[in-house]
């Protein structure tokens, strides 16, 4: 990733348009649209108890008013942490058979059976218990539980890519407002990932370097643990826009060990907390993004995951759809300023 143009204190007040060479998407930074980034507030906080416990499927208790339980931890125990499930409505059918891509020769249109998986990953027991109030350890726990369960869906050799998920409040997209997450995996490489991964290799083919790895940038950091980085991504495609990156070069997700996910559990927790307190607690999105499945050997040089955390401050409209550039109010280094000097205390 590029580094930025401006690295003194106060970034510069007039537009700018950046392209990020890990999406390969260019932003406009338009300062003018927006207050103060310190003023940058959600004007619709998530109520996280918006929905009674007692009608919650995902509470304790209520195991039997749930889709299909995939495995739990601790096993077979009724007083379980952490629960995986299929979802009740899914995007995808793990029911019917997979098929190879089709091709319409008549009127060349693509068609794949949607065959896939589309699971829910309930993240606490109890209703009023968001993921970040949960411990580094008990984040870290979710986390292996994705590992394990994006293992488990490699055995099928029709699953090219699994998006692992979070949406948070119901504008973010969440129809539960007990805290839990997502999981679908995909007969097909989305056409996102295949222009990350593009993105990355021409950075790569002409630098020698990994793009993500290169954003280890001072004006850019919110925080650093010993093996992971937290920052305002150079060409930030939405307000306060948060990566959390591995500085170990590492192209799948899937291969995070229990001891390093403890320590992504304290960082991603430190910057929820730093979002929630800084933003009025906003609805928010957070995604895996790490490489297809079968990918080769090569495209391990240069393919890096990181997590992406998007706090839901702005909408996308019409120029937005119609260009696939996006418009940000807020530059880069002004947020990871703001989001540095947010105070968390250890027991928040």
């Amino acid at each position: 990733m590029a580094s930025s143009s401006s690295s003194d204190s106060s970034a510069p007040q007039t537009p700018q348009l950046r392209k990020d060479s890990v999406t390969n998407r260019w932003v406009i930074f338009s300062p003018a649209r927006a207050k103060r980034p310190s003023d940058f507030k959600s004007k619709s906080p998530v109520n996280p108890n918006q929905q009674h416990q007692q009608q919650c499927p995902f509470c304790i208790g209520h195991e039997h008013e749930c889709a299909p339980e995939i495995f739990r931890v601790p096993p077979d125990n009724p007083d379980w942490k952490l629960r995986v499930i299929q979802n009740l409505y899914p995007a995808l059918s793990r029911d019917i058979p997979a098929a190879e891509e089709g091709n319409n020769s008549d009127s060349g249109r693509v068609v794949v059976n949607g065959f896939g998986f589309h699971d829910v990953v309930i993240e606490t027991p109890v209703h009023s218990v968001q993921l970040s109030d949960l411990s580094p350890r008990e984040i870290g726990e979710v986390l292996v539980t994705y590992t394990r369960r994006i293992k488990q869906l490699m055995s099928y050799d029709s699953i090219k890519y699994v998006q692992v998920f979070k949406n948070h409040g119901a504008s973010a997209g969440a129809s539960m407002s007990h805290s839990h997450s997502q999981i679908m995996a995909l007969p097909v490489v989305p056409s996102a990932v295949a222009t990350r991964l593009g993105s990355m290799k021409e950075y790569f083919d002409q630098t020698g370097k990994c793009s993500v790895c290169e954003s280890n940038s001072k004006d850019l950091l919110i925080d650093v643990s010993a093996h992971f980085i937290s920052i305002v991504p150079f060409a930030a495609t939405f307000p306060f826009e948060m990566w959390i990156i591995p500085l170990d070069h590492s192209s799948h997700f899937h291969e995070l060990d229990s001891e390093k996910a403890v320590e992504l559990g304290g960082i991603l927790k430190l910057v929820l907390r730093k979002m929630s307190l800084q933003l009025n607690n906003p609805p928010f999105n957070f995604m895996v993004q790490t490489s297809p499945l079968g990918d080769n050997a090569s495209q391990l040089l240069y393919s890096h995951w990181f997590m992406q955390i998007v706090p839901q401050l702005s909408v996308v409209a019409g120029f937005e759809m119609g260009t696939g550039c996006y418009i940000n109010p807020v530059f880069p280094e002004d947020a990871a300023k703001v989001l540095r000097e947010v105070k968390v205390s250890p027991s928040e």
